[in-house]
């Protein structure tokens, strides 16, 4: 695999996005990997401008176009919503996973939907803003290479259509069914049918989100308190976890995309990070991956905070 395009702002700073890519390379993963610290502009870079499929970091920017539109009275954020257990989006988590109808008020689907990654959740909320709309909506601010195209539910209809309910075969083609530029057998993992987005628009939609520069403050508060509640960081806070650092974050993760991004505070500094990854191992569970992802991330608020 060639190498990627690579930044830094400093020799530092390349040298060290050229070690997390070898780092990356050594169990068998690619993506792409931004860092910014929000506060002096101060970043490191691996492939920041390819688009990947997003799995689930799609419900952050849905977040927030629902945070606005409650903020702007548009949405009643105490309106409940009632979800049937039939064609109800699969998980394990959440109301994906009960088994009788539910009532929820729209504030707390966006909360189940960040916090547990409730596929249901996050469904339920696309019915009330489908994904054309968030996406016009985040062309409206400004973000052009975020592209919403899919509730959750067709991302698993996608995989299952080719390789039925064995996700060990899904896995499987997952790893062998990609096709130049960019292009898939599952649809959801193709990156002109399915939910994409870049690092580097990713880590710029965090920093608007973290200075109020996007959608209204209250939106943006939203989106940071539910983020913050998320109940584990399990690869950008793999080593970080420490008293005197604060992580914000939401994990993505479909057959072989294991992504997370988010913020962390550490002292006064604020960083930035999208960690974006696509593994070339039918493993359902890779610990080194999410590893090295945590190390990257350690690395990079080093060098930054």
């Amino acid at each position: 695999m060639t190498t990627p395009p690579m930044s830094g702002d400093s020799p530092e700073l390349l040298s060290l996005a050229d070690h997390i890519w070898h780092r990356w390379r050594s169990v068998r993963v690619h993506g792409g990997f931004v860092a910014r610290n929000i506060d002096t502009g101060r970043q490191l870079c691996v492939a920041p401008d390819r688009p990947w499929p997003l799995a689930s970091i799609a419900k952050v920017p849905l977040a927030l176009v629902v945070a606005d539109r409650v903020a702007r009275g548009e949405l009643g954020g105490d309106t409940a919503v009632t979800l049937q257990p039939a064609g109800r989006s699969p998980g394990p988590t959440g109301f994906s996973a009960f088994r009788h109808p539910a009532t929820c008020a729209i504030d707390d689907l966006l909360l189940q939907m960040i916090t547990v990654s409730d596929n249901a959740a996050a469904d339920a909320l696309f019915e009330l803003v489908p994904p054309a709309d968030v996406t016009s909506r985040l062309r409206y601010w400004g973000v052009d290479a975020i592209h919403v195209r899919h509730p959750m539910r067709l991302m698993y209809e996608a995989a299952t259509r080719v390789a039925g309910p064995d996700f060990t075969l899904g896995r499987r083609l997952a790893v062998e069914g990609s096709r130049a530029g960019g292009g898939h057998v599952i649809d959801s993992l193709d990156v002109h049918r399915a939910t994409v987005g870049s690092a580097g628009a990713l880590v710029e939609l965090l920093c608007r989100i973290w200075t109020d520069d996007v959608a209204s403050p209250a939106a943006t508060a939203t989106v940071r308190d539910a983020m913050a509640k998320q109940p584990a960081s399990p690869r950008i806070g793999a080593d970080l976890q420490a008293d005197d650092v604060a992580i914000a974050a939401k994990t993505g993760s479909f057959l072989t995309l294991r992504h997370e991004i988010g913020v962390v505070e550490y002292g006064t500094s604020r960083v930035a990070i999208a960690a974006l990854t696509v593994s070339e191992r039918i493993a359902r569970i890779q610990q080194d991956v999410d590893l090295a992802v945590g190390a990257a991330a350690r690395d990079a608020v080093e060098a930054l905070a």
